[in-house]
């Protein structure tokens, strides 16, 4: 029961890691608050933690609108009195692994709303009740490949931009109660992933990944390995930890 009477808010929690770290933060005896635009599969992450006796609200939000973002962080408060961890773990990719010479204005300005604007509107509208209350903790989810660059570049842009913004928070908030760190996944196996369209890839970028990753025998995350460490970081298990980059991919990228 690390999460027991703590209210945690997670984005892009109706499929894939957010779902993952949603039924273990309820199964930790926190109130879970999901969110996501798509509003059916959301419903069905919903049922599966009431199911197994959770506690849990559902807010449809599409992050990359300001006013979706303030509603959340406002109603999570109105609801429950608090707000003790925010979750970002909404996210898309760009289309086809298109390098920086390459890249579509579309591709970008869809990640950087999402990944990159939708993080921090989260960040801001929950920092809010944080800093008054002299608590909190905010885990990002970012990407491996906003360390090394392993991506198209609009993905990776979004990521590495997550990357920065956690530590400016910690570093704003070190000392105050609040903590802000940021997990990079490699590979991790979800729908998302799965859905790619390799039709589509750029296959210059595909064999400079290719090149400069993936040590054989390393396995990819499966959701749940990447959701424990959410739940290491959210809970008080991580007290000392803020402002550092967390990669887990097995050791795929060393």
């Amino acid at each position: 029961m690390r999460l027991e009477n703590k209210v945690v808010v997670i984005t892009g929690s109706n499929s894939g890691v957010g779902a993952a770290a949603a039924k273990m933060a309820a199964s930790e005896g926190a109130s879970v608050v999901i969110s996501a635009r798509r509003v059916e599969a959301l419903q069905k992450v919903k049922e599966e933690i009431e199911a197994m006796g959770g506690k849990v609200l559902s807010i449809p939000t599409d992050i990359s609108k300001m006013e979706d973002c303030e509603k959340l962080i406002e109603t999570t408060v109105k609801e429950f009195g608090k707000i003790d961890v925010l979750v970002n773990n909404a996210g898309v990719l760009d289309s086809g692994l298109k390098a920086i010479d390459k890249f579509a204005n579309e591709d970008l300005d869809k990640v950087v709303e999402i990944n990159e604007k939708g993080t921090m509107y989260c960040m801001r509208a929950a920092l809010k009740y944080m800093k008054e209350a002299k608590s909190g903790s905010i885990v990002n989810v970012a990407s491996v490949a906003g360390t090394n660059g392993c991506g198209g570049a609009a993905y990776v842009a979004s990521k590495a931009a997550i990357i920065g913004i956690t530590k400016h928070a910690a570093m704003l908030t070190a000392g105050k109660g609040v903590r802000c760190n940021v997990l990079c996944p490699g590979n991790i196996l979800t729908p998302m992933t799965a859905g790619m369209d390799y039709s589509n890839m750029d296959m210059e970028m595909f064999g400079a990944m290719a090149s400069h990753s993936d040590i054989k025998g390393c396995p990819s995350c499966q959701a749940e390995d990447v959701a424990k460490v959410i739940l290491f970081l959210a809970s008080d298990d991580s007290k000392p930890i803020t402002g550092q980059a967390i990669v887990c991919d097995f050791g795929a990228n060393l």
